[in-house]
């Protein structure tokens, strides 16, 4: 299994690709499959085709780029990291907005050019542009 990894590089205005292959918040089991804990949560996502690319939208308010990783294995994209709390203490009166470890996956059904795919987080959403492959 190769796992391509887009990567967020404080030292670099832009995300880059990685050969190097790691789970976040995955255990894998003796079986080989990847077990997701339960208390992730999973981000609002969107994903849409435009004639040159398909496009995975995540609302992810809050975060830093070294926050959470991107990878993508085979046709599935994965979107993972942690969004931390204030620590101070405090008495909620109502609370609807989730902090912790998330992950986002999606299954790709068109194939796609890993190799110049783009991610930018800007405004709370991440997104990731994958664009097609052309047919030969």
């Amino acid at each position: 299994m190769i796992e391509v990894v887009l990567k967020a590089n404080p030292t670099r205005s832009s995300w880059y690709v990685t050969n190097e292959v790691y789970y976040v918040n995955a255990e894998v089991v003796s079986t080989g499959r990847r077990v997701l804990r339960p208390h992730i949560w999973r981000p609002p996502t969107d994903v849409y085709e435009t004639d040159e690319a398909v496009v995975v939208r995540v609302e992810i308010a809050g975060m830093r780029q070294n926050d959470f990783s991107i990878s993508l294995d085979g046709q599935s994209l994965a979107i993972r990291g942690i969004r931390s709390d204030v620590v101070e203490r405090r008495l909620y009166h109502q609370m609807e907005i989730r902090f912790g470890e998330f992950n986002s996956e999606v299954e790709l059904t068109i194939p796609v050019a890993i190799d110049q795919a783009q991610a930018d987080y800007k405004d709370g959403f991440l997104y990731v542009v994958l664009p097609k492959t052309q047919p030969e």
